[in-house]
């Protein structure tokens, strides 16, 4: 094994402390970036347009999955309870944890007690979001990507900006120099006068990880799906890594939301045509992973998943919301948004990107952080990610219920003039005896007046339109008063 000073993870960047308006402004100037995004998503969503009108049924296979997914939210408790069962059954040792420091500390305490101080890891959007790598590092474990994407984005000192392409904002120059220049700190470096080609880049990578591979003794994964039925987990991914990942370590530790529970193999065959060609616009994944528990003798024998609630339950108890949680992490909604192709990822501050980041984010995290109240304007409306989610997310809807509930949090803090103003106006009009009081006050106004002009309002009352213009006296007789005097008992 090699010494800890080569050894030492890759510190990462920060995400921006900035709202989306003020993050964006740098992230809009930088061309190389736009052009990179602009390149990369077209060509993704070219290819997913292509492979989509291959399938005959493809709007009844999204109708499928939206109705797969809302029913696994009505019987979550449910579908949890039998999911943990079946994995016990098979030899999986199940925890659970309400949020991402529990889940981390978990993850901590399994590597301290194996005796080990490093990890392999298969690409997870569930680790970024609880900043797994950093509390490894923190507690003296090294946590190794292994992901082509997401190892460019760790050695670059990079955050990601994509949840299918983490480093989809970097082009082939950026990335041959930064395996030239870090690779060789932390393992086997990159060859001599390695050029920008893709192949070249490729092999190494693979001779940069194919070491930590052979040495590892505990990978940390994610995982797509889990079978409620048989406790089986299901990864799909593109390079093999993943399957790297998960047939040499002794220990293998899965994080997982408690949302991404299917309740029948028979539903995963649905996502599993849905998927690959709504993220990477293939017609089915390279390496599509599934075990279900210990097997003696292949692959690791000590297997434990973690369930991570982390404000999942809190999206599940909002019914405008919930539909967040149907997300498949297919990227399809970022890769068409005309706001995320000239934005990039980092402006967001999290690591959910895109239109799912703008509903996900501020219901996962709650609407504290100014970061989280800014998310759900960062959106044109234009509605071009409701028709490409494969599970139907209605994007727009949620997204001006979350400015709704912005405005109400703003508010509820900070209450306005207007507020104020329209609360007034609510009970006047909220029963009769309100509005002939408030009648009564305007013919005593009246009487002050009389026939004349108030003539223009003084400031503060006077606006810019009103500064101009005339304003008519109170009425000395209310409507009130005339419709008695002429309808009820007087002149017919």
């Amino acid at each position: 094994m090699t010494d800890t000073t080569t050894r030492r993870t890759p510190e990462p960047g920060t995400w921006t402390d900035k709202p989306f308006p003020l993050a964006v402004k740098p992230a809009l100037a930088n061309t190389q970036q736009r052009d990179n995004l602009r390149h990369a998503t077209t060509t993704i969503r070219e290819k997913r347009a292509v492979r989509a009108s291959e399938v005959p049924n493809w709007e009844e296979l999204r109708t499928a999955a939206e109705h797969i997914k809302d029913r696994v939210g009505r019987h979550l408790d449910t579908y949890l309870v039998q999911a943990e069962e079946a994995m016990k059954a098979a030899g999986i040792t199940v925890h659970w944890a309400r949020n991402g420091d529990e889940a981390n500390r978990i993850v901590a305490s399994i590597a301290t007690q194996k005796g080990v101080d490093e990890v392999v890891k298969i690409k997870s959007m569930v680790t970024q979001e609880t900043e797994l790598n950093e509390y490894l590092e923190s507690q003296g474990i090294a946590a190794w990507e292994t992901d082509l994407a997401e190892l460019i984005v760790q050695l670059g000192h990079d955050l990601p900006s994509h949840i299918l392409v983490p480093a989809i904002h970097r082009n082939r120059d950026e990335v041959q120099h930064i395996f030239t220049e870090e690779m060789g700190r932390y393992g086997t470096p990159a060859p001599e006068g390695i050029s920008n080609n893709p192949a070249e880049l490729t092999n190494a990578a693979r001779g940069h990880l194919r070491e930590k591979f052979l040495r590892a003794k505990m990978a940390v994964s994610g995982g797509n799906f889990i079978v409620a039925e048989t406790g089986t987990l299901v990864i799909v991914e593109s390079e093999g890594n993943g399957r790297m990942c998960l047939t040499l370590p002794e220990t293998l530790v899965s994080v997982v939301g408690i949302e991404k529970i299917l309740p029948t193999i028979e539903d995963l065959e649905v996502f599993l045509k849905l998927l690959p060609r709504s993220s990477t616009g293939e017609r089915m994944n390279p390496y599509t992973s599934m075990w279900t528990g210990v097997t003696p003798g292949d692959g690791p024998q000590d297997l434990h998943v973690i369930l991570l609630d982390n404000g999942r339950t809190n999206v599940l108890a909002d019914p405008q919301g919930r539909a967040a949680l149907r997300c498949i992490r297919c990227s399809a909604c970022l890769n068409i948004c005309p706001v995320y192709e000239r934005a990039g990822g980092h402006a967001y501050g999290n690591p959910y990107p895109g239109p799912i980041g703008a509903i996900l984010g501020p219901q996962l995290r709650g609407l504290e952080d100014p970061k989280d109240r800014a998310l759900p304007f960062a959106s044109s409306l234009c509605g071009a990610c409701n028709e490409v989610c494969p599970v139907k997310i209605p994007f727009t809807d949620i997204l001006v219920h979350m400015r709704h509930k912005v405005v109400e949090y703003k508010t509820s803090k900070h209450p306005t003039g207007e507020q104020a103003l329209m609360k007034s106006a609510g009970w006047l009009m909220e029963r009769g005896s309100h509005l002939a009081t408030a009648q009564v006050a305007s013919k005593a106004a009246g009487r002050v007046f009389g026939t004349r002009w108030i003539g223009p309002m003084p400031i503060p009352l006077a606006s810019r339109w009103l500064r101009a213009r005339d304003v008519d006296a109170p009425p000395t007789e209310t409507f009130r008063m005339w419709w008695k005097k002429n309808r009820e008992g007087g002149a017919k």
